[in-house]
């Protein structure tokens, strides 16, 4: 599938601003400072190094889409997040490819209100879709 770009590595964190600092420390910069998705109940941060930008994600409530991913996989990458021009030619192929669709196509605040969607893989484990 020649049509998906990596826009980004998914990172869970348990606390932000600390995660944050530390990553700068390694050297990456914040692209943009952190939003509050209400809908996923979750802060997002992105930062960016070498061409390359990673998604801080951290629940600020129990009821959190990630708040019982954080407790089993404690500070990890958990997805990559993939663009497409076409989403609609994107997921059909993905789920022909044997990806399930873990939720529905839901604007991300983080992403200007870009489509996203979540699927996963028994082989590739989690991944994101959003539309270029």
């Amino acid at each position: 599938m020649s049509n998906l770009k990596i826009h980004h590595i998914g990172y869970l964190v348990k606390k932000m601003e600390q995660a944050k600092q530390t990553f700068e420390t390694l050297g990456y910069l914040v692209e943009q400072d952190t939003v509050y998705d209400d809908i996923r109940k979750v802060e997002i941060c992105f930062l960016v190094k070498d061409g390359y930008r990673v998604e801080l994600v951290s629940p600020v409530s129990p009821d959190s889409v990630v708040a019982n991913l954080i407790k089993k996989y404690k500070n990890a990458p958990y997805h990559i997040c993939y663009e497409t021009r076409d989403f609609e030619t994107a997921l059909a192929e993905l789920t022909a490819g044997g990806f399930l669709a873990i939720d529905t196509p839901t604007p991300a605040p983080a992403l200007g209100g870009r489509q996203v969607m979540f699927l996963s893989s028994a082989v590739a484990g989690m991944i994101e879709l959003i539309t270029d």
